[in-house]
C-alpha cells in the first residue's frame, strides 16, 4: 500500500451542528446540555479519516491508534456549529499523523494530535 499521496499540509474540514445526541448534561438544569468531550474526539476522528482516507487506493482504510494532548477547552451549546480541521504533519510509510482544531465561530474549543494506520480491509 502506498500513501504517495498523502502529504504533510493536507487537510480536511467539517461542519457539525451539536445535537442532543453529541451532547452531555452533567447539572441537570435544563438547557445546560453541552457538546461531550467523547463527542468531540469522534468529530475530530471523522474529520481525519476525511483528510484521509478519500486518497487511499481501493481496498484499504485507516484506523486510529494514538491521541495525544487532547482538549477541551470550552462548552458547545446544542445547536452551535462546530468547525474541524485536521492537517496531516507527518506520513511515515503506512503511519499518518494529524494536528486537529476544533472551533466555534472564532473560538478555539479543541486540539488534539492524532495518528492513525492504513490497513487492508481485506475482502474474498
Amino acid at each position: 500500500m502506498s500513501t504517495g499521496k498523502l502529504a504533510p499540509g493536507d487537510a480536511a474540514e467539517i461542519e457539525v451542528e451539536v445535537t442532543k445526541d453529541l451532547s452531555i448534561n452533567r447539572t441537570g438544569r435544563p438547557g445546560a446540555d453541552v457538546l461531550s468531550t467523547p463527542s468531540l474526539l469522534k468529530l475530530m476522528e471523522l474529520c481525519s479519516i476525511e483528510a484521509t482516507d478519500p486518497f487511499l487506493e481501493d481496498g484499504y482504510a485507516t484506523v486510529g491508534y494514538a491521541v495525544d494532548g487532547l482538549r477541551h477547552l470550552a462548552p458547545t451549546a446544542i445547536g452551535a456549529v462546530v468547525k474541524i480541521k485536521a492537517v496531516i504533519t507527518e506520513v511515515n510509510g503506512t503511519r499518518i499523523s494529524y494536528k486537529i482544531e476544533a472551533l466555534e465561530g472564532d473560538q478555539k474549543i479543541g486540539v488534539a494530535t492524532h495518528k492513525r494506520a492504513v490497513i487492508s480491509k481485506g475482502g474474498s
